[in-house]
């Protein structure tokens, strides 16, 4: 009996979100500080595992540029969750020069919303 392994060669594409947030109340509700390069939250109904790739076309509030970001999942929120959550994934940054500008762009539009005790997707 021949087994045939998996071809792992095959290399999956990243799938591509395009995100665009106009309020600072959904950015504050998004934005996930706790990761230490920064990160997304992005509803999707499309399932997805941890570690999976992830690209991130990000727009922010009263801001005319479009980041595009290369992140992994690092949180998901499943369907059905409780608490009124919505169903998507946590966006790791990754550890790069775009992500820390992105992050800075983000947290100086947060300012003092960043100590806030509000609870956001996820957490």
């Amino acid at each position: 009996m021949n087994a045939t392994p998996e071809d792992s060669s095959k290399a999956t594409r990243p799938s591509v979100i395009q995100l665009n947030i106009k309020e600072k109340a959904a950015l504050y509700a998004s934005y996930i500080p706790l990761f230490k390069e920064g990160g997304i939250f992005v509803p999707t109904e499309r399932d997805y595992s941890m570690g999976d790739s992830i690209f991130v076309m990000l727009s922010l509030p009263e801001d005319p540029r479009k980041y595009a970001i290369a992140g992994t999942v690092a949180w998901i929120t499943p369907s059905g969750t409780t608490g009124g959550r919505a169903r998507g994934v946590g966006v790791r940054f990754p550890n790069d020069d775009k992500s820390a500008e992105l992050r800075a762009a983000i947290e100086s539009r947060l300012g003092a919303a960043l100590t806030s005790d509000k609870p956001t997707h996820t957490i």
